[in-house]
């Protein structure tokens, strides 16, 4: 962990927590603490306050000025606020409620002296913040006056801060707007657009901004569909009616008419209807997609209408690729050509100007970077080298810059990039967990999605009596949970201790636990690349993992008690989800060093790797009798196969494609549990039995699992079954308009 010197202005600490209100962001013993905007000014607003009553009335009217909001908005904020400071394990440590009144911070506040320094232990991403965006060193300096002593001078500061601006002059304003200089557009305050139950994404404004477009659950957390609101609110209404997915909605140029990919167990597709709703059209069926790119989007619309940019491949050996679509003719291009060896392409955007493409090209689950493409064709450019999780991204209005979701430093934030190249610029009045960046095309407003899920670790004790013929459980009980995401359980072999994927200590990392969940311990420490997919040792001395530190995927092991990780591959290839073979003695990998997906297996010490799989392979895990491998092809695809470890013929066992997660499995003696999605709020689990062939219903969770991580584990006595599960569940969506 680098050690830097900073000096901090503008700010107050409580407690381990420092408020930082220069850079707009909350940090615990030196960490990063998500918050988003809303949630960061109400507690400004009661931190300055503290020890007197701030009614229910002033906080609304402070924290939503000129907007109507029902009171229960308030409730989630104060409720997500005291969430992250762990107020609600400790109720009133920070945050009294006031009956009939309104709510008091009750713990003792400073603030810093303006010139006082210090040196802090920072995260590197921490230090590439506080180089790029300020000129001068700031510090986390110790507490000086106790409040509300100082609180005229508090008031005072930010007035003589506009004065002294003014007089420095207007390169100076530059450097400290949102936007990286070149930038003209003002920015008003982030305000919510929706706060509806579960989930809202995919915001799409309509060309003039009145309008937005944006997929929902409904209040009843059933399949996603489209609906369209004004900006300036009003209730939502239904275009869309199917039982399928419909998502990422895109305006037509003359606001008359939404695009959209719909996702359903027979094809994805293309669509268009009226942004009124009725009759739909169906452009051209795509191979489906949801589950390889979750939330990347799909397609885009040219500013002259005559064409959209979709996602799609002709086969499912070929990566995804960028297509041209004219919408009245039917009339398809291909427009970009990915090697084999990635993912494919995917969340385009065309330029204002409709000349230019900017597009992710995504490696892995986990890697992505931008890329920009001529819509007349040619080669594509690499324009970002950043290695890390881009999710989407959209075109600033002024079309010099491009700002994109990314997971750098294990949080998704919004960051910008020029075209001209260079540093990337964290756009902080987003905030944190957010994605979908979306512009009017009269650059005049901005939305995006804010994220509110959390993932826990829960377990079902499967009834004594259960055999392979028929299983059954009773009811799941969570046993790792916390503020954050907890994912990728996996059981010991001694089933005393559990390892599992947390980003609780600011990015994604491998940790242990004893098997109830307590005295959690963190095991790596990369502070930025991903940890994922532990597997125990069958001795139980050893995890192997997947990191990408250098920005490329390799395969890591780790004492299970902790210490410095050794790097068992050192390919160019993407080296990821390994697994343990049941002597072992070696490790199984997924790898695309030969050119497509494989699984591959080298000695548990690392060395050379023989390919296993010749036709597809993507995760694998050895029977308990060491005599098969169990497989799943593709990323994404639920279906099992099988081959002999010996070697020989790759053969199906069963698919559950329609069902939806493809890395939800466990082997048992006698078959398979797997995950099937039930509804938007509900997951079965069930088990496969090799001799009958048949999938036999076990148990309900209580919550929805996440698609796309490594789930299920089986107690070494298969007396219990764990699995993540997201806990809370819900985004909203966000709006800043220009002054212009």
């Amino acid at each position: 962990m680098a050690v830097i010197s900073i000096r901090q202005r503008n700010g107050y600490r409580f407690d381990s927590y420092w408020m930082d209100l220069d850079r707009f962001c909350l940090f615990r013993n030196g960490e990063s603490v998500p918050l988003r905007p809303k949630e960061f000014e109400l507690l400004q607003i009661l931190v300055e306050r503290c020890g007197l009553v701030v009614t229910r009335e002033e906080l609304i009217s402070r924290l939503w000025p000129d907007t109507i909001v029902e009171e229960a908005n308030l409730n989630v904020r104060i409720s997500a606020l005291r969430k992250a400071l762990g107020d609600s394990l400790n109720p009133h440590q920070y945050i009294q409620t006031l009956p009939r009144r309104g709510y008091r911070f009750v713990a003792e506040v400073r603030e810093n002296d303006e010139q006082a320094s210090a040196s802090v232990a920072a995260s590197p991403l921490l230090a590439q913040v506080a180089s790029s965006e300020t000129p001068e060193s700031f510090a986390l300096s110790p507490p000086s006056t106790v409040l509300p002593l100082q609180r005229w001078w508090a008031r005072l500061k930010w007035p003589l801060a506009v004065l002294a601006l003014g007089l420095i002059g207007a390169p100076t304003l530059r450097y400290f707007n949102f936007f990286s200089p070149g930038s003209s557009a003002s920015w008003s305050n982030v305000i919510p657009l929706t706060t509806y139950p579960g989930r809202e994404s995919f915001p799409a404004l309509s060309p003039d901004g009145s309008h937005i477009a944006f997929t929902w659950e409904g209040e009843k957390d059933e399949n996603p569909v489209i609906y369209v609101r004004l900006v300036e609110g009003g209730n939502p209404v239904r275009v869309t009616d199917s039982p399928a997915e419909d998502l990422n909605p895109a305006w037509s140029p003359d606001g008359q008419t939404l695009a959209f990919y719909r996702h359903a167990l027979e094809t994805d597709g293309l669509y268009l209807i009226s942004a009124l709703g009725g009759a739909e059209r169906k452009l051209t069926s795509v191979y489906a997609n949801r589950f390889s790119f979750g939330q990347h989007t799909w397609l885009d619309w040219s500013p002259d209408g005559k064409w959209l940019v979709v996602t799609d491949k002709p086969s499912a050996q070929e990566p995804f690729s960028l297509y041209l679509l004219a919408p009245e003719s039917g009339e398809k291009r291909r427009l970009t050509a990915p090697p084999g060896s990635v993912l494919g392409d995917c969340s385009p955007a065309f330029s204002p100007d409709g000349e230019t493409l900017a597009f992710v090209r995504v490696v892995s689950a986990s890697v992505g970077d931008i890329y920009l493409v001529p819509v007349n064709g040619g080669e594509a450019t690499r324009l970002t080298n950043d290695n890390q999780g881009i999710n989407d991204l959209a075109w600033m209005p002024d079309g010099r810059q491009i700002i994109f979701s990314s997971r750098r430093g294990g949080i998704n934030r919004l960051w910008t990039v020029p075209l001209s190249g260079g540093a990337l610029q964290w756009f902080s009045a987003a905030g944190n967990q957010v994605r979908n960046p979306n512009f009017s095309r009269n650059g005049k407003a901005m939305a995006w999605m804010q994220s509110t899920d959390n993932a826990d670790i829960w377990r079902v004790e499967l009834k004594a009596n259960a055999a392979p013929a028929a299983v059954s459980a009773n009811e799941p009980t969570p046993v790792i949970a916390s503020t954050l995401t907890d994912t990728s359980p996996a059981y010991a072999p001694d089933g005393k201790r559990i390892a599992f994927v947390s980003n609780r200590s600011g990015s994604n990392e491998i940790w242990v636990s004893q098997d109830d969940g307590s005295a959690p311990l963190q095991l790596t420490f990369f502070q930025g690349p991903q940890a994922g997919s532990p597997r125990w040792s069958p001795d139980g001395k050893s995890i192997v993992f997947d990191s990408r530190p250098d920005g490329n995927a390799d395969i890591f092991t780790i004492n299970s008690q902790g210490g410095q990780p050794r790097r068992l591959t050192t390919e160019l290839s993407e080296d990821i989800v390994p697994s343990w073979s049941r002597d072992g003695q070696a490790i199984y990998f997924n790898s695309n060093r030969s050119g497509s997906s494989q699984i591959w297996k080298m000695p548990a010490s690392g060395g050379t790797a023989t390919q296993v799989t010749r036709n597809g392979g993507f995760e694998g895990a050895e029977s308990a009798d060491g005599q098969w491998l169990y497989y799943t092809r593709e990323r994404g695809v639920a279906a099992i196969w099988r081959v002999a470890v010996a070697g020989g013929e790759e053969t199906p066992v069963f698919d559950y494609r329609p069902n939806g997660y493809s890395r939800m499995w466990a082997l048992r003696n006698g078959g398979i549990y797997f995950a099937r999605s039930e509804a938007a709020v509900r997951t079965a689990i069930c088990f496969f039995n090799f001799s009958t062939c048949q999938e036999l219903p076990v148990f309900v969770t209580p919550h929805p699992l996440p698609v796309g991580n490594a789930g299920l584990s089986l107690s070494p006595d298969e007396r219990f079954l764990m699995f993540p599960v997201i806990a809370q569940r819900g985004s909203d969506l966000m709006l800043m308009k220009s002054g212009l």
